[in-house]
């Protein structure tokens, strides 16, 4: 098989699953709609950027729609952009300040718009043919690129933030997705930046080894969106989102010592935390496995403003931290107790609140400096 029919090949089967993914996030029925047909337009625009060498090779002379449908690609990292905001928040809804991000598109098109959209044929073809000296081209080579840069930064910022603000006002294993959504934000910045290597060589005198990035950047592509079709398929409530109008506890300080209000009422702070071990002791709260900061400001009646710093910032520690802390007491408890040795790890993680193994066996190994195993074998080892 020569280079071309293997380009060919590889993209004919990364657009096939791609656009099974894209049906696939349309029809499934789940609450997290928004996110699914956000994430099937990025397909669906994958699809169409893959389809250039397919486009190319049926088509020998340029076109208006070939060329429109290469500036797609302006529009695959908003969508993303999009995707993570609604991942995140549970709040997100489009709203017309969002049309912002296709200004990039319309400003690639409109700069063509005289020497290629309104021309003929043949100087359409004469103009391709000195791309790499037109400065249009040049233009849209490096606005593309600041695109790039740009929406990648601004995901792993909102991905950052957060994964902050879960630890501050969640449990659950919600952390476990977000960094699974991490991973993958990861996973296409560096197919982003092997494409920007791509294009550099496709400019140079070492055209060759351009054609076989763009092969290694097909499989590559092929490989990410195989492992979201994964993804989605043995994790379909994957994600579980969080308030966007949740702060973070740095920008709660912020504010009050802007305003000159942060309290540092000592005997206040002793009170608050009083009633909240008292409750947490008491009434177990933490078996709860999707426990929030907001159920227990409204048990406690302490406001989760003043909770979260009283957690988050008063005592160092996360909320996630914090309510774990509690759950791994219980559970050592229940190992201690010889009249309970027959009951399992899994058993156990359960019943304290936990609800995946991973974050068990993280979330202990932190808090003892030894997993659960090791730990009953220890106590074992200590009553013989």
């Amino acid at each position: 098989m020569d280079k071309v029919n293997l380009i060919v090949t590889v993209a004919v089967i990364t657009m096939f699953i791609s656009l099974f993914l894209a049906v696939f996030l349309i029809t499934v029925k789940t609450e997290h709609k928004l996110s699914n047909r956000l994430f099937a337009l990025f397909l669906i625009l994958t699809a169409i950027d893959i389809s250039g060498i397919l486009f190319d090779f049926l088509n020998e002379n340029p076109s208006n729609i070939g060329m429109f449908r290469n500036l797609i690609t302006f529009f695959q990292l908003p969508t993303f952009y999009l995707y993570v905001l609604s991942v995140c928040y549970s709040d997100f809804k489009l709203k017309p300040k969002h049309l912002i991000h296709i200004v990039p598109f319309l400003i690639a098109n409109l700069i063509l718009l005289p020497r290629f959209y309104a021309v003929n044929q043949a100087s359409k073809t004469s103009f391709l043919e000195k791309s790499s000296s037109m400065i249009e081209i040049q233009f849209n080579h490096i606005f593309i690129h600041i695109q790039i840069v740009f929406y990648i930064i601004v995901v792993f910022m909102i991905l950052k933030k957060a994964k902050n603000i879960y630890l501050e006002n969640y449990t659950g294993a919600s952390i476990k997705s977000l960094n699974w959504l991490f991973q993958f934000a990861l996973a296409l910045s560096l197919f982003y930046s092997l494409a920007l290597l791509k294009n550099i060589f496709k400019f140079s005198t070492y055209t060759n080894f351009s054609e076989w990035l763009k092969i290694g950047l097909f499989l590559f592509e092929l490989f990410i969106i195989s492992w979201y079709l994964f993804k989605a398929l043995n994790n379909p409530n994957l994600f579980r989102n969080i308030d966007s109008k949740l702060k973070l506890v740095n920008e709660y300080i912020s504010e009050e010592k802007k305003n000159k209000t942060l309290n540092t009422n000592e005997k206040e702070f002793n009170s608050e935390l009083l009633k909240l071990k008292k409750y947490m002791i008491e009434e177990k709260p933490y078996l709860n496995p999707s426990l929030t900061i907001q159920d227990i400001s409204n048990a406690t009646e302490i406001p989760v403003r003043d909770l979260s710093l009283l957690i988050n910032h008063k005592l160092n520690r996360h909320f996630y931290d914090f309510v774990n802390s509690y759950r791994i007491e219980n559970a050592m408890a229940i190992l201690k107790d010889n009249a309970k040795s027959k009951v399992t790890i899994l058993e156990i993680l359960y019943e304290v609140g936990f609800n995946s193994k991973s974050s068990f066996n993280t979330a202990f190994k932190k808090h003892t400096n030894t997993t659960p195993t090791a730990y009953r074998k220890s106590l074992q080892i200590n009553n013989l």
